[in-house]
């Protein structure tokens, strides 16, 4: 077998530890002799603050997207910008790439960072924050605890993710490799969310330490990583008196008596005028009858004697030892015999 049939066979590849490190081969305008069939185009707004950058780095833009075979358009009436393929186009998926720029330019990415999403091994994401809280104060207090003071915070993002990240409104801008964009996504959306940047940042410090050792590669990290512990532990405080749910029932409640079927089930409807005054004094008489009763009651409390207490007499031991107090009375006396 010859030499040359040898590199035509296909080579058997095995599994890789490594996705990442497996270089992407560039496409070519050899690999697409037919170039494109139809053609392809997107658009994207931008403010009315960016009109004046962009107009001084459109030739720029359109000389970056010339070397691909891409034609831009720049329309400050409608205050868009258009990208197209064109016949000379080789690429299917730059279009897709230009699409990007121009989106990245619009959301105030300078030239020199959007460009670099034409690359093959860069991507970009826009990551949409404002549906994260709804309080407009929390809001801006958490976005700014992204950037940190004097944007150190977003500094350490970018050194650790290798990625690009601009924070604009009510969106960030990422642009980097396409391993580092979920992480940056992971951070920004964690800190929305109430929880402090420093704690991913920690994580990514740690674990670019541990891929360095050998021993611990194929090891779990869950031990080494810091872990972010909830303030908000405590459930909802309960109401003291709750009310208990009466069970469900498909049948509407009774309908409540009206004043007068009050009226007939006591017998008071049939009554005339003067008989109803007559009920109502002989009730009123009841009430202030047990009313008086009450207060008697609480004016008879003062001249009730309260309870002694009683006293327990000691008794006193009478039981004298006439025998011992002699003998005491004897030595006493001999003391005082032998002093004089």
């Amino acid at each position: 077998m010859s030499d040359s049939e040898k590199e035509d066979d296909p080579k058997t590849t095995g599994p890789v530890d490594n996705a990442w490190s497996l270089e992407i081969p560039s496409f070519k305008p050899e690999d697409n002799p037919n170039r494109l069939l139809q053609e392809s185009s997107f658009a994207t707004l931008f403010p009315k603050y960016r009109e004046q950058y962009l107009k001084e780095h459109w030739p720029l833009i359109q000389k970056a997207l010339d070397d691909y075979a891409i034609k831009a358009e720049l329309d400050f009436i409608e205050g868009s910008m258009t990208v197209k393929t064109t016949r000379k186009t080789w690429d299917p998926y730059i279009i897709i790439k230009a699409r990007d720029m121009i989106k990245l330019m619009s959301r105030s990415v300078p030239f020199e960072q959007a460009v670099r999403v034409l690359q093959d091994d860069i991507s970009s994401d826009i990551i949409k924050i404002s549906s994260f809280v709804r309080n407009r104060e929390k809001f801006v207090k958490r976005r700014q605890r992204l950037i940190g003071p004097k944007g150190c915070t977003l500094k350490s993002i970018e050194l650790l993710t290798n990625c690009y990240v601009l924070v604009q409104g009510q969106t960030v801008a990422a642009l980097g490799p396409y391993r580092s964009l979920p992480l940056v996504r992971r951070i920004v959306e964690d800190t929305m969310k109430n929880i402090h940047p420093i704690y991913n940042i920690k994580a990514l410090m740690i674990k670019r330490e541990l891929a360095k050792d050998p021993k611990l590669k194929n090891e779990n990290w869950e031990r080494f990583l810091p872990k972010f512990n909830s303030k908000n532990i405590n459930k909802r405080k309960q109401p003291k008196n709750k009310k208990e749910k009466k069970p469900y029932t498909p049948f509407p409640p009774p309908q409540q008596e009206s004043k007068i079927d009050k009226m007939i089930s006591t017998g008071e409807y049939f009554l005339n005028e003067q008989q109803k005054r007559a009920k109502k004094k002989r009730e009123q008489d009841i009430k202030h009858q047990e009313a008086e009763k009450r207060r008697q009651e609480r004016r008879a409390q003062a001249f009730v004697p309260p309870e002694e207490a009683s006293k327990e007499k000691k008794e006193e031991k009478d039981d004298i030892n006439l025998d011992e107090f002699k003998k005491k009375v004897n030595n006493a006396l001999k003391k005082r015999s032998a002093k004089s």
